[in-house]
């Protein structure tokens, strides 16, 4: 209709007719753009008619008529040009509707248009290539069909895998990443391993594989057998992503990674189990040392940089504990935890000990005092009754000896209610307790000590030197100083006259005394004096103050202001509380009631020893501060799975 009415129009009304033309350039244009916004907007059919409508309108478009110009205005070439360029004796359009004024205009858009063709050609290639044209299509990867590997190998190389119900059975044998070596090379395996991060450029993809603190560059490159929606698919994937990834093992120098001499040449990527976009955490932020961060921070003031490290706060870990551990250093940590229980109970069990389990829900305070969790026994039942967490086994252990078990011990929870908001205390840790008969000296059970401690040491030394590397990367320490063989121990009065010499005082400015408690300061101050002048970090002090001493402790034969007891220490802070334990019903009842312990409340302990109890010590240490002291650590929350403190019951 607009063509007739141009031709009834003639060649005197041609700035209308351009006018329409941009009008339908405006509505081709509007609808490319919804349909791009929106794919079912408008069908290809309808595009193409309104496409076909401009083209027609732009080819009834008559040439301008050409004016006389004066003389004497002379116009500029570009002016000349603009007004008078034509192709073919007619004016040009481009895609949009308008007008083309330059051939320097022209050159760009028939480039454009080649390349917009080549474009469309490459990708009806790649749709040809993947043999998948649906699946091409697909822009977000999540909307794929899950692909089923319950025994042979699926035809497809990379998607989601259907949901682990315990159905598959594909013999696949996989391999631990920590494992992998140059070693390997030619070798297909598979791993099953986290997405650490993906770097997608072009027809090529590289991923950090990780496995624990193991970490593993995996790579893949456009070929016949890699089409690139694979590489798309790969570089799609979320960080921290579950995947198992088949490959080629080839010698490479990757220095990003800690398998350094080998990559893999991934074969097959299946996504196990997917991980949301958006971590509380950055596992690279969690993982640089406070050396880093700070130096960071020092370039950022200097302008040296635009932004320094992110330092992610202890709050931050803790709400986040499950990534959290992922960070290899601290996955390392909870590896070396574990080591210590294993060597603690297997010196034990190799001499004799027998591992008991007690109650950690008990009637009265174990040991006396404020710091207990209270609680209401079958609240609301016509069984309620008070009752409170054991602060330690230490009750039950000895009524173990008195039941001719010998030599116990046990690994388990300890709950103090300490208010105390420190690096070092926790209101619930992990006990490692041991208790003894002894035949005529407490220092029976410090030889075990000994014995036990260096084993732990010797042990984590020996096999963990991969853990120890890690954790030394983000938390640089020195290694444990102690002997072998027998380790140094001194009297308490010896202690205390070394700090004396090195003119330590009290917090008041008084002077230290031969009878009182020693204060955290003061114990590391020890430490400083120990290494300095005995080149060790352990050491036992010997024949605590009476005064400072549990009811149950042995008074010393000698000096009864003194006892038969022990504390042990590493780098300058106490680990272990022990001693000789009363045996004697009498002595024990007499010293419960000077200690404010009413004998009634621990009647079936106190009665445990009426009936013929042989001589004993023993003692205890917490987990989490062996580990942490072990590491050279700051906090004693980087060394518990899931602290407990004053202030924080979850997660």
């Amino acid at each position: 209709r607009l063509v007739k009415i141009f031709a009834a129009m003639g060649d005197s009304d041609i700035a209308a007719m351009e006018a329409a033309v941009k009008q339908q350039g405006e509505k081709v244009r509007s609808i490319k753009e919804e349909m791009k916004a929106n794919p079912g907007s408008h069908s290809k059919e309808e595009l193409d008619a309104e496409v076909a409508k401009l083209m027609e309108l732009k080819s009834k478009l008559p040439a301008p008529a050409k004016t006389e110009k004066p003389k004497e205005a002379k116009a500029k070439p570009e002016q000349e040009e603009a007004a008078e360029f034509l192709v073919d004796g007619k004016p040009v359009f481009d895609d949009d509707g308008n007008r083309i004024t330059s051939k320097g205009a022209y050159k760009k858009y028939l480039t454009k248009k080649e390349k917009d063709a080549k474009r469309a050609e490459y990708k009806a290639a790649e749709k040809k290539d993947t043999g998948n044209a649906a699946t091409a299509e697909v822009e977000d990867f999540s909307k794929m069909e899950p692909i089923s590997f319950l025994k042979d190998e699926p035809e497809k190389k990379y998607g989601y895998l259907m949901r682990t119900m315990s159905d598959q059975n594909t013999g696949r044998s996989f391999v631990h990443v920590s494992n992998l070596s140059a070693k390997h090379e030619g070798k297909e395996v598979w791993v099953r391993c986290r997405v650490h991060n993906t770097r997608a450029k072009g027809n090529n993809c590289f991923l950090v594989l990780r496995q624990s603190g193991s970490t593993l560059q995996g790579a893949l490159f456009k070929n016949d057998e890699t089409p690139k929606e694979m590489i798309k698919f790969a570089g799609s994937l979320a960080k921290e992503t579950v995947v198992d990834v088949k490959g080629l093992i080839v010698k490479a120098d990757v220095k990003s990674c800690t398998q350094t001499d080998c990559e893999l040449s991934v074969q097959r990527l299946y996504v196990v189990a997917k991980a949301e976009v958006g971590l509380p955490l950055q596992i690279d932020d969690a993982s640089r040392s406070e050396a880093e961060i700070a130096e960071s921070e020092r370039k950022l003031a200097a302008g040296e940089v635009d932004g320094a490290y992110v330092r992610v706060g202890t709050d931050t870990r803790l709400d986040n504990r499950v990534i959290d551990m992922r960070v290899p250093a601290q996955n390392a940590i909870f590896r070396i935890s574990s080591a210590v229980c294993h060597y603690f109970r297997t010196a034990l069990l190799e001499k004799g000990f027998v591992e008991i389990h007690t109650p950690k829900i008990i009637a009265g305070a174990s040991e006396g005092g404020a710091e207990v969790f209270r609680l209401k026994y079958m609240e609301n039942t016509r069984f309620e009754q008070p009752g409170c967490l054991a602060q330690s086994p230490q009750l039950y252990k000895q009524m173990c000896i008195m039941g001719d078990l010998e030599r116990v011990f046990e690994v388990g929870p300890v709950f103090r209610a300490e208010n105390s908001h420190t690096g070092r205390h926790l209101t619930e840790f992990t006990g490692l307790d041991f208790e003894m008969e002894i035949k005529e000296s407490y220092r029976e059970a410090l030889e075990v000590t000994d014995e036990f401690m260096v084993k732990i040491f010797e042990g984590i030394r020996k096999n963990f030197q991969h853990e120890l590397k890690i954790i030394s990367q983000q938390y640089p320490f020195e290694p444990m100083a102690y002997n072998v063989g027998p380790n140094l121990r001194l009297m308490y009065p010896e202690g205390i006259a070394m700090l004396r010499e090195a003119g330590v005082k009290n917090e008041d400015g008084s002077e230290l005394s031969d009878l009182q408690d020693i204060s955290t300061q003061q114990e590391r101050k020890l430490g400083e004096l120990v290494r300095n002048k005995y080149g060790t970090d352990f050491y036992v002090l010997e024949k605590f103050p009476m005064e400072v001493r549990p009811f149950y402790t042995m008074p010393c034969k000698d000096d009864p202001r003194y006892s038969n007891s022990y504390d042990v220490f590493m780098r300058g802070q106490e680990i272990m509380s022990g001693a000789q334990r009363v045996h004697d019903v009498d002595l024990l009842v007499e010293q419960c009631k000077a200690k404010g312990v009413d004998p009634a409340q621990l009647k079936h302990y106190v009665d445990a020893f009426r009936f013929g109890a042989f001589p004993h010590a023993g003692g205890g240490i917490g987990l989490e501060r062996v580990v942490m002291l072990y590491l050279g650590l700051d906090n004693v929350r980087k060394t518990s799975l899931f602290p407990r403190d004053p202030t924080r019951l979850t997660p």
